[in-house]
């Protein structure tokens, strides 16, 4: 993971124009990396409010404007890190 310090939360985030869903998912992946979890579709799964097709639209966003990297998949549950904000688009 490239965030340092033990808070990952990055205020840019809410001022990117993002939808909601996108930024409660970012939040929900700042929650398990600061609990020590691995940020996985399973993990994220567990917490998420919504309908499953809904967070993979989020992670879509995600990853397309560089906030999250996905660094593993493997039947059906990928793994991602967090990227520095300045990488973010």
């Amino acid at each position: 993971m490239e965030t340092g310090g033990t808070h990952t939360m990055d205020q840019k985030i809410f001022k990117m124009g993002l939808p909601v869903e996108a930024v409660s998912l970012y939040l929900l992946c700042c929650g398990l990396v600061d609990a020590g979890a691995t940020v996985s579709t399973r993990n994220l799964l567990s917490a998420w409010a919504q309908t499953p097709e809904e967070m993979d639209k989020a992670l879509q966003i995600l990853e397309e404007r560089g906030i999250l990297q996905r660094i593993l998949s493997d039947a059906g549950n990928s793994a991602y890190r967090i990227r520095k904000s300045e990488n973010w688009k």
